[in-house]
This record gives C-alpha cells, sequence and structure tokens, in this order.
C-alpha cells in the first residue's frame, strides 16, 4: 500500500472521528438549551410577575450554558491531543498546519490508540515491512560474493602430472629392458631358421616377452619343449643359446647336455651337486649385472632322477630373489608319441587354409592336458613346466631344411636336387592331403654331406 492511500484512510478516520465528536457535543448543548428554555418558558408563564424568580432563573441558565462550554472545550482538548500522536505516525492530506511542536514517539502509536484503523491496513504494512530489502549504508547494493577457487586443484593437477609421469617411466624401463634382449632379433632369426614350427615359436616369443618386461619375478620361467626326433628342438636350443649369448655374454648361458656332461648313472648324484653349484654361481653374478640368464637342458629324457630332483629344488622351492629371475628351458622327446598319433588322426580335419599359429593352438589345447598327466607320472618337476609342443614336420618342410643346408655348404641349390634328396626321406602314410616325415630333417645333413 502506498504512502497516499495510508495518508487518506487516516484523513478519513480524523474526519469521522471530529464528526462524532462534534455532532454529539452540538447534541447535547442543543438538549440542555432547549431543555433550559422549555423550563424557562414555564416558569415565565407560570411566574412571570417574580422578578426575583426570573433572576434565578437567569443565572441558572448561565451556570449550564458555562458547564457546556468548558464540558466542549475539555472534549476539544482532547481530540487535538489525540490528533498530535496521530499526526507523529501518519501524515493526513489536507490536514491544516500545526504550530504546536511534534514529537516522534511510538509509544502512542499502538492498536489502542487508534481503534479506527482497520485491520487490512495494519496487514498491508506488516507485508510492506517483510518484503523491505536493507540495503547498506551508500545507497548502492551489495554484490554477492565471488567464489574463490581452491589452491587445492593446482596440488592435484600436479599430482596427476606426477603420476603420469611415473607411470611413462615405468613403461619406458620395460622397454628398455625388453630391448637389452633384442626379442625382435631373435623372433627374425627363429622364423627364418626354424622350418615348421611357426605356431611353437610364437608361442616360445610370447613367454619370453611377458617373462623379460620386468626384471622382478616370484617365479622363474620354465619351458619345456616336447616333439618327436627331427622336428628342430635341439636347433631352437642352438639358436637360442646363441643369441642370449650376445645380449647378456657367455658366462650367462648355459647348454647342459646330459649324456655329454653325465654319461655314467653312477655319477649322477655328483653331477647334480655339480649342476647346483654351476646354476648358483650363474644366478648370483646375473643379480650382480641385473640380467636374467638361460639354462638350456637338451635330451631332457635321458636325466638321472638325481639332477631332476637338483633342478627341481632349484625351480619349485621359494629361495632368494636372485633364483627367481632365471629361464630354464628342457628339450625333449617325452610324449612323442601322443603327439605322432594326433597328428596322424587329425590330419584330415585340419584346414588347409588354417595358419601355422591356428595349427598350434590346438596342437596345444588339445595335447598339453594329456602331456601333462603323462609327464606327472615320470617326475614332479615336469608339474611347474609350462608346455609347448613341437609337431610333424611335412614334406615341404623338409625341403626347406634341403634348400638351407645347402646353402650353407656352398652347393648350388638345384630344386631337381632338392626334390629328389627329399624323397628319399621315409614318410608317414599321407592323410588328408598332408605327408609327414618320420624323422623330419634329422637326416639332412648327413645326406647333403654325401654329395
Amino acid at each position: 500500500m502506498s504512502d497516499q492511500d495510508s495518508s487518506s484512510s487516516a484523513s478519513q478516520t480524523e474526519g469521522e472521528m471530529e464528526g462524532e465528536m462534534e455532532g454529539e457535543m452540538e447534541g447535547e448543548m442543543e438538549g440542555e438549551i432547549e431543555g433550559e428554555m422549555e423550563g424557562e418558558g414555564d416558569r415565565d408563564d407560570k411566574q412571570r410577575d417574580s422578578t426575583v424568580h426570573s433572576l434565578s432563573s437567569f443565572s441558572s441558565s448561565l451556570r449550564a450554558v458555562i458547564r457546556i462550554k468548558q464540558k466542549y472545550q475539555a472534549m476539544k482538548k482532547r481530540r487535538q491531543e489525540m490528533a498530535l500522536g496521530l499526526d507523529g505516525a501518519v501524515t493526513f492530506s489536507g490536514a491544516p498546519a500545526r504550530t504546536s511542536p511534534k514529537i516522534f514517539t511510538f509509544d502512542a502509536l499502538t492498536p489502542s490508540s487508534i481503534p479506527a484503523l482497520s485491520s487490512s491496513v495494519l496487514q498491508r504494512k506488516k507485508r510492506r515491512k517483510r518484503r523491505r530489502v536493507m540495503f547498506p549504508n551508500g545507497g548502492q547494493r551489495r554484490a554477492p560474493p565471488k567464489q574463490e577457487q581452491s589452491r587445492a586443484k593446482y596440488c592435484l593437477y600436479l599430482l596427476c602430472a606426477i603420476v603420469f609421469l611415473q607411470v611413462y617411466n615405468a613403461i619406458e624401463n620395460l622397454d628398455d629392458h625388453v630391448l637389452r634382449y633384442d626379442l625382435e632379433g631373435l623372433e627374425k632369426t627363429l622364423r627364418r631358421e626354424v622350418f615348421g614350427q611357426q605356431g611353437a615359436v610364437e608361442g616360445l616369443l610370447s613367454h619370453l616377452k611377458d617373462y623379460l618386461s620386468t626384471y622382478v619375478h616370484n617365479k622363474p620361467l620354465v619351458v619345456s619343449l616336447h616333439g618327436p626326433s627331427g622336428v628342430g628342438k635341439s636347433h631352437l636350443g642352438r639358436l637360442l643359446a646363441g643369441h642370449f649369448r650376445s645380449v647378456v655374454g657367455e658366462t650367462l648361458v648355459l647348454q647342459y647336455y646330459v649324456l655329454h656332461h653325465c654319461p655314467q648313472e653312477a655319477n649322477a648324484l655328483q653331477c647334480a651337486g655339480d649342476l647346483s653349484a654351476l646354476i648358483s654361481g650363474m644366478v648370483e653374478r646375473a643379480e650382480e649385472e641385473e640380467k636374467i640368464p638361460l639354462f638350456i637342458f637338451d635330451e631332457a629324457e635321458h636325466m638321472h632322477d638325481e639332477i631332476l630332483d637338483a633342478l627341481w629344488q632349484l625351480v619349485a622351492s621359494k629361495q632368494s630373489n636372485e633364483y627367481l629371475n632365471a629361464i630354464y628351458l628342457f628339450l625333449s622327446n617325452l610324449g612323442h608319441a601322443h603327439i605322432t598319433k594326433h597328428m596322424l588322426h587329425n590330419s584330415s580335419s585340419i584346414s588347409m587354409t588354417m595358419t601355422a599359429s591356428g595349427r598350434h593352438s590346438n596342437l596345444v589345447k588339445e595335447l598339453t592336458p594329456i602331456l601333462r598327466s603323462t609327464l606327472k607320472k615320470l617326475h614332479s618337476l615336469w608339474t611347474e613346466v609350462d608346455i609347448l609342443p613341437l609337431g610333424l614336420l611335412e614334406k615341404g618342410h623338409v625341403m626347406e631344411c634341403f634348400l638351407d643346408e645347402m646353402t650353407r655348404e656352398g652347393f648350388y641349390p638345384d630344386h631337381t636336387n632338392i626334390e629328389r634328396l627329399a624323397g628319399e626321406i621315409e614318410y608317414y602314410p599321407a592323410v588328408g592331403g598332408h605327408e609327414y616325415s618320420q624323422t623330419g630333417c634329422k637326416q639332412v645333413v648327413a645326406k647333403v654331406n654325401l654329395l
């Protein structure tokens, strides 16, 4: 509600109050005057002749007029006091100017002192006061507080950068550790030199990459290659030994031939002790140089139980860290009968379009449980190894062996001569379009030397 509305309401209230008060006073005065006049008329009619009686009547009328006047003045004075208290709180439009001093006070502004104010006016004033927004001195609105940025955010950015650098550095270190062993060069050599065993080569390289990607291990890497005679087990071992000698040194690579280092079974216990001492010295030297040694055991099917027990103690027992950072490679023809039987019986189901890795993955999946159950019966050492079977070689693989050997010996690689030499090798009956060699590439070197 605006100030003009409140002023007009107050003016109307004051006008009504004055009208009522004036009407009341005029009515009382007229009633008393009329009563006095009527009484005076009656007394004049009855006692017209008496002068004393007339004087007494006149004096009583005068006293009544004076009493009415005093009463009127008292009422007027009280009305002025009430109007003065009302003017201190509300300014009435059209009110006459007052010369008396005005005192601002809230004592007179109470519901009892303003009975004529309606309840709606008071409610509107309360609502207006509640809606009023107070601002600080100066008349300017207060700006909303700015949200300050926490300094901890920069610390968080710094922490993320540090973690990123640490992870990146760790990855770089892993790459450096793998690059030390030049596994890419080893892969190229094995793919070029090993024929017909690409699936087994990929599996062996996968084990080496996973193990050599870090220097800290909880167990050594133990891989056992199994396959019939002539499929390339010894050749693969020689290639691995030559490569690791070039990257870690001659002293950290051991090629152990059982028939050469320990031919007599009576010396098996002494051979086991000497082998344990040799391996301990190599792993200690490798720990000092922060390298991983390689131990290759060829013709593992001829190992005596004492030697197997010594190796099992080194592989299975939880020894110090230097014994955990080592690679053991076993080459044997154990379980070759199962491999030969499986390949001959399942050659017809092998698709010609299947890749070498796909054929080898199927071979590992189907033969690993059979080979493991067979090897467990021989010794507990075979329970700690990862088994990789090597399959039979086909006639095409044998021809590649002749080509490589003739090139090494300086013979002209005549294709007709190679086919003639490959035809002299014994083969299993052709099954499903595959013709497998019984001796693999075992006789290739001897036949080339006869040329």
